[in-house]
């Protein structure tokens, strides 16, 4: 049935894995059925796989119900998420359409004898929609990991530090489907201009500030047509990025005619922005320790016009020790400030793994400050809320590293600054 496409490419991109927002969009762009559908269905499409993926522990606690806790497949388990999903969270969605299609999936994938199964918890939950939903509203008081879909660990982590209300607000903003920002590229073209190319290419845009930002860089897009078809997004007029992601390169304040080095560069949004700053005089070596994502970093430099980047995963590339002027270090992290976009990653991290990454952090550090230069500066971003990754990790850096001084350091969350979180600290190596 063609109303159960969307379903069952939906249902391929769970069954295919992955975490990252960039990352199921990928899925879904290369499935041979996602381009064929018309906009109204990919949007269906994208919203059943990102909904599941945000609320999975809610989900899983309504199976639970449904079957007396007992175990099921893991790609039965996630037929009736995406059912449940249609009739718990999305109300336009009929609740005949969000069964029946459902029990055709099944049917589609392999679980024919067990359809029965499929309808009859599908059909059971509708049916006590209004005590089910009852329950999962009194869930937020008294276990709100299950209502929010997080791990217990983390939402105590939080509410220690933020307090009830402050937990509410970081559970909800995680669990918001995130907008869609655009950073314009100076080195193509200017705000006004661009704004007037996406007025012609039917893109609705509002323009958002913060102190870090300033005014006509970064664009809140409300409306837009598929962005890799646009004329503007194939001439490099603007890039994708969270606004909080620009908060790192602003303190690393790059001038023209510096050699930077950018650590852990790829995909490349802070590349770009530096190579913006520079206006493409000076150098930018773009290291990435995985080859496999500097093609992604080339292409994207390509279209922005970058012309001074040197991108390398090879650490002799970066020249002597003493001689760059600016490093910035964007440290692998728990990802917690940007879970509304890493949308498995609140399941994939443990308690244990703060610890890790601090002490990788710290040794990036060390390694970086290395190729610096007297009187530069070094820069630690994370997009992590816990303070493990991020103030932690200055004080222990400073503390072992005298030959350096706090020049200046910044969060950005939810619920101060209303976008994703962020860390970032500028240190500055004794002239």
């Amino acid at each position: 049935m063609l109303e159960a496409r969307p379903r069952q490419i939906a249902y391929r991109a769970l069954r295919r894995g992955g975490s990252s927002i960039d990352f199921v969009e990928h899925r879904l762009d290369t499935d041979p059925g996602f381009g064929a559908l018309a906009p109204p269905d990919r949007r269906l499409a994208q919203e059943l796989v990102f909904g599941v993926l945000r609320q999975r522990e809610v989900l899983d606690w309504l199976i639970r119900r449904r079957t007396n806790g007992r175990p099921q497949e893991p790609a039965l388990q996630d037929l009736l998420r995406l059912g449940l999903y249609q009739l718990f969270f999305l109300d336009r969605v009929p609740a005949h359409a969000a069964v029946n299609e459902t029990v055709q999936l099944a049917r589609e994938a392999g679980f024919g004898p067990k359809s029965g199964f499929v309808n009859a918890v599908l059909r059971g939950c509708d049916r006590d929609r209004a005590l089910l939903q009852a329950e999962l509203a009194s869930l937020r008081a008294t276990d709100p990991a299950t209502a929010w879909s997080h791990p217990a660990w983390l939402v105590e982590r939080w509410r220690q530090r933020h307090g009830d209300d402050g937990l509410r607000q970081l559970l909800n903003w995680d669990n918001t489907p995130p907008p869609t920002y655009a950073r314009v590229n100076t080195l193509r073209t200017d705000a006004a201009r661009l704004r007037e190319r996406w007025v012609a290419e039917g893109v609705v845009a509002e323009p958002f500030e913060r102190d870090w930002i300033g005014a006509d860089l970064a664009f809140k897009l409300a409306s837009h047509p598929p962005l890799a078809g646009l004329p503007s997004f194939q001439d490099g007029c603007f890039y994708i990025q969270d606004p909080s992601t620009l908060l790192a390169v602003r303190l690393l304040d790059p001038h023209p005619g510096e050699r930077i080095l950018d650590l852990c560069a790829a995909p490349g949004g802070k590349t770009s922005f530096i190579a913006q700053l520079l206006g493409n005089h000076g150098t930018v070596v773009a290291h990435d320790a995985q080859p496999g994502r500097l093609a992604l970093l080339h292409d994207n430099c390509r279209r922005l016009g970058i012309t001074c980047a040197e991108i390398t995963s090879d650490s002799a590339a970066l020249g002597l020790p003493g001689t760059l002027d600016r490093i910035l270090v964007d440290a692998p992290c728990s990802n917690t400030g940007v879970l509304r976009r890493r949308l498995e990653a609140r399941w994939r991290l443990k308690p244990e793994d703060l610890p890790r990454l601090q002490a990788g952090q710290l040794a990036l550090l060390r390694r970086a400050s290395a190729w610096l230069r007297p009187g530069g500066t070094l820069v630690h971003s994370t997009c992590s809320l816990e303070p493990e990754e991020n103030a932690e990790v200055v004080a222990a850096f400073l503390a072992t590293e005298p030959g350096f001084v706090l020049g200046s350091q910044r969060e950005t969350g939810p619920l101060a600054d209303g976008v994703d979180g962020a860390f970032a600290a500028a240190l500055i190596r004794n002239g």
